[in-house]
């Protein structure tokens, strides 16, 4: 055997995935290997370039730019690059330098294309695609259009109560949908008829109109089963209109569920509901770490995982709603509950603060503050017994200045935009990610609406929360791969929160004060974004991939903790990693860094 290819040989059993190839077959894939040297400075391929294969450094360091010019990273022995834009496209997608004198074996792209298609440790190791996931019957993770009824029985509202029976009996079903052309008007069930009609003895001439449920809760066709199992165990119906774009589009019933069986987080929130103290709330939430346990054994996808565990807070937060006005009275005037931060994005994990503030009908008095006032302490007061502790930045609506009329919200919102101060930039982000939880939904949407206008042609503005957002960089070390934690408890960790997740909902946030995107979870910011070109498909899928993995990762550790009998806190060891996990990892912070790269110089524009 040639000494050179010995020595290729020789080297590539310390390489993963190589190390797993057979012998015969991985002398095979060195002698496919070229050898090439560069001396310092010496440019290796540019953005946009033809790439010969896959490159792996031997000897030597390769620093590695993105197309703005801002440096990723600087590799050494035993890393591989370009392989992004070779299983792509064939063009480079990055800009790679020697940065000493350096040998590097390249791999020709047919041979790397036939190793991943032939050898399952390749396929794992370079393909960055989120794996399919095989979700059987869970309803929890079936999307509502797999469930519904897709030819709902519709009657219009001048049809008689009569009728009505008639085609109830005729058809063996409970409930009617109350339509004009296709839009749902009300609702028209079974129970309806026995209270509404028979119990008040009124003539079988009456009209569907006067007696049906108008304006009734609703599913999208693209909702999850678990909020068909939530809305009926929380809000106790059993009947869900399927709406979208104002039409019709189905019906689900308790009927259709019965050959499902409510998993875990189902049976969390009927419990929530159904609470009459903050300790026995508390009682319920201590379940959800492993809740988070089993749902990620189960294989679920991250987003579905941390919606499951978010529906659960949400419902606690109702609760605590209905048992303030059921102690302080009515309320007075109209008002709307809305959470932020993780909550709001719907991506609570097993460690979870409170974010939440209130906005008040304009009509409230300052005697109406005063009941809002003790209606918030009440509630954030049961969020914190419940496991939810205060927000660390009192961004809580104890506070007066995140308990105020819908006037003043309108003021806040337009003096962070007119003077997009640090502190105006970081409330604003929070802001940004505000949901309705319980409440009067009206008094948020034209305030939503409106402020994303403002702010998406305020470029000073956007430039400065671009600024901001690009504080949170991902924790990659040029020169030992990560950046860990230097000292403390968590030392030689990585804060995948700040350092992970965070820095992805920021770019995602950016997309959609961009895009004026009414979405508020960051998956689907970055799909929206896509959608309306604000960023290219390219761009998206690869970004969405790094986040998905991202945080994936971080919800197996604190599943893995949870396990151990330790509580979940967002601190990973890569040490605790495989090669793969780590290499996979880092070529995720990459593409995050990258992202936020071109951010950075859409910035500079702006400014």
């Amino acid at each position: 055997m040639d000494s050179q290819i010995e020595t290729i040989l020789a080297f590539l059993e310390s390489v993963h995935p190589y190390d797993s190839l057979p012998r015969d077959e991985l002398t095979r894939v060195a002698r496919s290997f070229g050898r090439r040297e560069y001396l310092a400075g010496d440019q290796i391929y540019a953005v946009g370039e033809p790439i010969l294969g896959l490159y792996l450094i031997k000897r030597g360091s390769v620093e590695v730019s993105d197309r703005n010019g801002a440096l990723v990273s600087i590799l050494g022995p035993r890393n591989s690059f370009g392989e992004r834009g070779l299983l792509r496209d064939g063009l480079a997608m990055t800009t790679a330098s020697a940065v000493v004198p350096s040998v590097v074996l390249v791999l020709p792209a047919a041979e790397l294309r036939h190793l991943i298609a032939t050898s399952p440790s390749f396929e794992r190791f370079f393909n960055r695609s989120r794996p399919i996931e095989t979700r059987g019957t869970d309803l929890t993770t079936l999307k509502v259009a797999d469930l519904m009824a897709r030819t709902p029985v519709t009657l219009p509202p001048e049809a008689t109560v009569t009728q009505a029976a008639q085609l109830m009996r005729a058809r063996h079903i409970s409930s009617i949908a109350v339509t004009r052309e296709q839009a749902l008007l009300g609702l028209v069930t079974t129970r309806d008829l026995t209270e509404r009609v028979l119990a008040e003895g009124l003539p079988g001439d009456t009209p569907l109109g006067t007696i049906m449920t108008r304006d009734p809760l609703t599913l999208t066709p693209d909702a999850l089963g678990s909020d068909i199992l939530h809305m009926m165990l929380e809000r106790r119906v059993g009947h869900l209109p399927v709406v979208q774009d104002g039409t019709l589009k189905g019906m689900v019933t308790q009927t259709d569920l019965t050959r499902f069986q409510a998993v875990s987080s189902a049976q969390l929130v009927r419990d929530a509901a159904s609470c009459e103290t903050p300790e026995e709330m508390a009682e319920v939430t201590a379940r959800i770490p492993r809740l988070l346990m089993h749902l990620i054994a189960a294989n679920n996808a991250h987003e579905v995982v941390t919606r499951l565990i978010t529906d659960i807070a949400d419902t606690v937060t109702r609760r605590l709603l209905k048992l303030a006005e059921a102690k302080l009275g009515p309320p007075p005037v109209p008002y709307l509950w809305l959470a932020c931060g993780s909550q709001g994005r719907q991506e609570q994990t097993g460690v979870s603060d409170q974010d939440n503030c209130l906005i008040l009908d304009d009509a409230a008095t300052a005697e109406d503050r005063l009941y809002f006032k003790a209606l918030a302490r009440f509630v954030s007061d049961g969020l914190d017994k419940a496991g939810y502790v205060y927000c660390p930045g009192d961004m809580m609506a104890t506070a007066d200045r995140w308990c105020q009329p819908k006037r003043v919200w309108r003021q806040y919102f337009q003096g962070w935009i007119d003077t997009p101060s640090p502190e105006a930039q970081m409330l604003a982000s929070v802001m940004f990610d505000l949901r309705p939880i319980g409440g009067t939904v009206s008094l948020f949407r034209d305030l939503q609406d409106e402020t994303l206008a403002k702010a998406a042609k305020n470029s000073i503005f956007v430039a400065h929360m671009i600024s901001n957002a690009l504080k949170h960089q991902p924790p990659l070390g040029l020169l030992r791969g990560f950046a860990t934690i230097r000292s403390g408890e968590h030392k030689n960790h990585i804060d995948m929160k700040h350092n992970g997740v965070v820095p992805v909902t920021d770019i995602a946030r950016i997309y959609a004060l961009s895009g004026q995107l009414t979405e508020v979870n960051t998956r689907a910011r970055i799909e929206a974004a896509e959608a309306v070109g604000i960023v290219s498909v390219s761009g998206a899928r690869d970004l969405i991939e790094a986040y998905d993995l991202i945080a994936r990762l971080r919800l197996e550790n604190q599943a893995a903790l949870v396990k151990a009998g330790r509580k979940p806190d967002n601190f990973l060891a890569p040490s605790d990693l495989s090669d793969f996990e780590r290499s996979h990892l880092r070529d995720a912070f990459v593409v995050v860094r990258t992202m936020q790269s071109a951010l950075g110089q859409r910035s500079g524009a702006l400014g």
